[in-house]
């Protein structure tokens, strides 16, 4: 007797599952395959941070080798002017 009660009574996740599950299948097949699509094109593209963080790279270097440039020539210069 107290299986037949236990097994009557869905627990309400189960329930909410189930309504999901409704509400899931009313949806038309294009509906479904764009909306997995979309989901698969944003998990596999790179994002917008993978490009910033590579502009930033080539940027920090181009500025490293400037400043070597620029350091290297500097010196130099002051080295040259010598007042007679």
């Amino acid at each position: 007797m107290g299986k037949k009660e236990a097994n009557a009574a869905r627990l309400p996740v189960d329930q909410y599952r189930k309504q999901i599950g409704k509400q899931d299948y009313k949806k038309t097949k294009p509906a479904l395959r764009a909306t997995r699509l979309k989901a698969e094109a944003k998990r596999s593209a790179p994002g917008i941070r993978d490009a910033v963080l590579v502009v930033v790279a080539v940027l920090a270097f181009l500025l490293a080798v400037y400043a070597l440039f620029y350091l290297n020539l500097s010196t130099e210069l002051d080295l040259d002017v010598e007042v007679d």
